[in-house]
């Protein structure tokens, strides 16, 4: 639940800047909602008010008021049904048509612009991502190529890994042939100063050794007298 909980948190806020943009960019002529109400009627053609409320979800007064505000601006308007004059339909006018147009293509910009933070590949993944979230159904050919890219991002994220797996292992090999190396040289280096030392040593032996063999009395020579 910790992850659902932080997707909400980060799409609200997101929508949140982007309805605030939206409705600074079609001002003063339409809108957030009035550019709702115009696209449901272009999808679905003239309605009668009551058919608003659970696409909109508010209240009838709500759906009214809304109605008149936008028939004041001339982006639709109501006319009574032909059989019978109880019925009244919404229609949108000329106006209306062009506002919803120049409002959708405000809103994708606004959009886009969020969505160049991403690469191609992922813009492509969030959309499918989204649209499976949303119930909304998805055709064979968008289900297979989403599934393609996303084995192939599996599949790099797993070269990747292996490549950063070998590297660190190609790391560990030369560290330790590097502190081999430097165990030998300090080996070479004290048996070459052990030898140093025991050459500066034997100089100072020898001559005293030749004084020894000096002293001793060749044979047949009578030995030294001692001295009283």
């Amino acid at each position: 639940m910790e992850s659902a909980a932080e997707f909400v948190k980060s799409w609200m806020k997101l929508t949140k800047e982007w309805n605030a943009e939206l409705d600074q960019a079609l001002a003063p002529g339409l809108t957030s909602g009035q550019l709702h109400v115009l696209e449901i009627l272009r999808e679905r053609g003239p309605m009668k008010p009551s058919d608003f409320l659970p696409l909109l979800e508010t209240t009838p007064a709500a759906v009214t008021t809304l109605l008149d505000r936008m028939e004041r601006g001339g982006l639709v308007e109501r006319r009574r049904d032909e059989k019978d004059r109880r019925i009244v339909w919404v229609h949108m006018t000329e106006l209306g048509r062009r506002e919803a147009e120049r409002g959708v293509a405000l809103r994708n910009a606004i959009v886009a612009r969020s969505l160049e933070r991403l690469s191609l590949h992922n813009r492509k993944l969030l959309a499918y991502l989204l649209g499976k979230i949303a119930g909304e159904p998805v055709s064979g050919a968008k289900r297979e190529g989403a599934g393609r890219e996303e084995d192939g991002r599996e599949g790099a994220e797993r070269k990747d890994d292996r490549d950063r797996a070998e590297r660190k292992h190609a790391e560990r090999e030369g560290a330790d042939q590097k502190s081999e190396q430097d165990s030998a040289g300090r080996r070479a280096d004290q048996e070459g100063a052990d030898r140093k030392e025991g050459a500066e040593m034997r100089p100072a032996v020898e001559p005293a050794a030749e004084r020894s063999a000096a002293d001793v009395p060749a044979a047949g020579e009578p030995a030294a007298e001692a001295t009283a």
